[in-house]
């Protein structure tokens, strides 16, 4: 598995990621991406921020992330500090051909490598409530749970949010 930063060529393969991981969201009653969100705009602006990260397998993208700084608003309801940077994914997605075999993992350790690199001691990531996959994942991987926040930007959706501190 090689993790690299998404180009625009990668945007159409991206976008093929996207329309397979929905129907399978939707259909576990987890509503938090749609035909609308995320979109080749989002995916687009990311790269021109150097912020989105593909896994590949094989020549294929196996999964998504992007890899920021930009906490929501929202963050302060669970308690946390939103002037603190830290780094954020946001848009992490797996292919469904390519789910438990470590994609995400590998993605959420980019996440931490971009950390480290940029001296910033906290990562922070949220999911819809619906989302089992990441709910089990996250502490795993050492993130603890802070709470439960509505996004403005997806109104009547729910969020967990969790946070790992590197030191």
């Amino acid at each position: 598995m090689i993790i690299r930063e998404a180009t625009l060529k990668d945007v159409p393969e991206v976008m093929q990621v996207v329309k397979a991981v929905v129907p399978l969201m939707n259909a576990a009653g987890n509503m938090q991406w749609d035909k609308t969100y995320p979109n080749a705009t989002v995916f687009e602006k990311d790269i021109s921020l150097n912020q989105l990260w593909v896994a590949e397998i094989d020549g294929t993208i196996a999964g998504i992330a992007a890899i920021t700084t930009d906490q929501d608003e929202e963050y302060a309801q669970v308690g946390w500090d939103i002037t603190e940077t830290a780094i954020v994914t946001h848009r992490l997605a797996v292919n469904p051909q390519y789910q438990g075999k470590g994609v995400a993992v590998a993605l959420l350790q980019q996440a931490e490598q971009n950390a480290i690199a940029r001296n910033i001691n906290l990562l922070r990531i949220d999911t819809n409530t619906k989302n089992e996959a990441t709910q089990k994942l996250f502490p795993k991987l050492g993130y603890a749970f802070a709470g439960e926040i509505g996004l403005g930007f997806r109104p009547g959706l729910r969020f967990y949010c969790y946070e790992k501190r590197l030191n």
